[in-house]
């Protein structure tokens, strides 16, 4: 098994915008407590305040990504309904998935690969979604790594420019995934973005040396939100109009019209009704693919909820027959 800690040396800029951002955040915090104690609070309700006011302040960030795609969800004559109880959960579940990826795991767990000489599965090669790094895949890592799956991640730069341009980055890692493990062919799970990453690799270089795609909350049609966005990947990404009258964007169209019906039959496309980053939520069903819905789950969380997890180890098994 390999060093736990191994990253390569390339794509660092997210370690370091998120590392800033907790520098900033931490800031926050300091400014509070100080404000705080000149109104003579006690040292630690200070304290506890300033943590307080970064963590309302963030959840207010996840609370918006809910509001921003809201008037843009799917409308269908039977609704996919949660309970206030599970709205609730929903939204404890992603702020949770949202604080530990860009607190913890992105800034500070980059990881490169784990090999395990006795699986029985092929190896896989995990690709994150738009402004993450492999440090988002930290809680999917522990249980491939639990069940002995080798596994390696990507790190995808430029981080705002054309997915087409990540289509090589692909290659290249499948490429050395194969010759480092011996394997004729490896499984992709790709998060967001990077199902569209994988769908343009398959493009380019057919799918004989993948014996799966495994997306989750990949906007295989557009995103409303990516007009909110910067950078050419969130243009490529856009979902244009309301759902009723709305449309992929030309990237995208582009990408469907270029595309052979054999490499659709080998993604698996994974995504949540109530999807808050990927909407209309139904942009994530992707014609053609193996499509499994779920309810009552966040974009961030989707990697890191035990259901999905226990779901993608069970396909990666199931990639060999």
């Amino acid at each position: 098994m390999s060093d736990p800690l191994l990253a390569r040396p390339s794509s660092r800029m997210i370690s370091r915008i998120s590392r800033t951002l907790l520098l900033i955040q931490f800031g926050i915090a300091i400014l509070f407590y100080f404000l705080l104690r000149h109104f003579d609070w006690p040292m630690l309700a200070a304290a506890l305040g300033g943590i307080l006011i970064v963590l309302l302040l963030r959840a207010q960030i996840t609370a918006n990504s809910f509001f921003l795609t809201w008037p843009y969800r799917g409308r269908t004559s039977n609704p996919v309904e949660i309970s206030w109880l599970q709205i609730a959960t929903l939204f404890v579940r992603e702020f949770r998935a949202t604080m530990l990826c860009s607190s913890w795991a992105m800034p500070f767990l980059r990881f490169d690969q784990f090999t395990y000489p006795d699986t029985t599965s092929l190896p896989v090669l995990l690709i994150h979604g738009y402004g993450c790094n492999s440090g988002y895949w930290r809680w999917m890592s522990l249980e491939l790594r639990e069940a002995h799956i080798t596994h390696y991640a990507l790190d995808m730069e430029p981080v705002f420019g054309s997915i087409d341009e990540y289509a090589p980055l692909v290659h290249a890692a499948v490429q050395r995934v194969l010759a480092e493990t011996g394997q004729k062919k490896i499984v992709i799970v790709a998060h967001s973005m990077g199902g569209l990453a994988a769908r343009a690799y398959l493009r380019d270089h057919g799918c004989d040396r993948v014996a799966r795609v495994i997306t989750l909350g990949s906007p295989h049609h557009g995103t409303a939100i990516a007009n909110f966005g910067i950078g050419i990947n969130c243009g490529e990404m856009n979902w244009l109009g309301r759902y009723e009258e709305g449309r992929s964007s030309e990237w995208l169209q582009k990408l469907a019209a270029t595309e052979e019906a054999d490499a659709l039959s080998h993604i698996v496309s994974i995504y949540s009704h109530h999807d808050n980053i990927v909407s209309p939520q139904s942009s994530s069903h992707l014609a053609g693919a193996w499509n499994i819905p779920v309810i009552g789950i966040g974009h961030v969380a989707l990697a890191l909820e035990p259901a999905i997890q226990k779901l993608v180890i069970d396909l990666i098994h199931n990639a060999r027959e």
